[in-house]
């Protein structure tokens, strides 16, 4: 198992975000640990900066949440991402437009962010949030789908 910081920030009133750095391509960045998002998201505009070489494939699936049901949808797979020292096996990944979420986390003086850190990942990895230590920990041995077993 391994344990990371957790950064909680306080939304002014409207509740608090809990945020974790992640590695990406050699690089540090920050996503918000948001336990409501079934799939691990990505600013579409922050990935290209990271790495102008990335294939984003465009889906025809519109992505809920987020304040929209109409928001274009791309994926991305991603294979050098870290969580501390835990490497991320091959990730699918959405990839957003998230710059409302950008422009009001820096209106309220918090860093931009990559994207957001979700739940197949966190169920991937077994993950245990502890507010109080302000911490996340994480299985280095991920969930496995149990295989299925046909008998005739």
């Amino acid at each position: 198992m391994i344990s990371v910081p957790l950064e909680i920030i306080d939304l002014h009133g409207d509740g608090f975000h809990p945020l974790i750095e992640v590695t990406l391509f050699g690089k540090a960045f920050t996503m918000v640990l948001d336990t409501g998002a079934s799939k691990t998201a990505f600013d579409q505009t922050s990935l290209t900066e990271a790495n102008e070489t990335m294939n984003i494939l465009a889906t025809e699936k519109l992505s809920t949440g987020l304040g929209t049901n109409t928001m274009e949808s791309f994926t991305a797979t991603v294979s050098d991402m870290y969580i501390g020292e835990l490497p991320i096996a091959e990730l699918e990944a959405a990839v957003l437009d998230l710059s409302t979420i950008n422009m009001a986390y820096e209106q309220m003086g918090h860093p931009r962010v990559l994207g957001v850190l979700g739940g197949d990942i966190l169920m991937k990895y077994k993950a245990v949030i502890d507010y109080g230590r302000k911490t996340l920990t994480l299985k280095t041995r991920a969930f496995q789908k149990p295989k299925l077993k046909i008998v005739s």
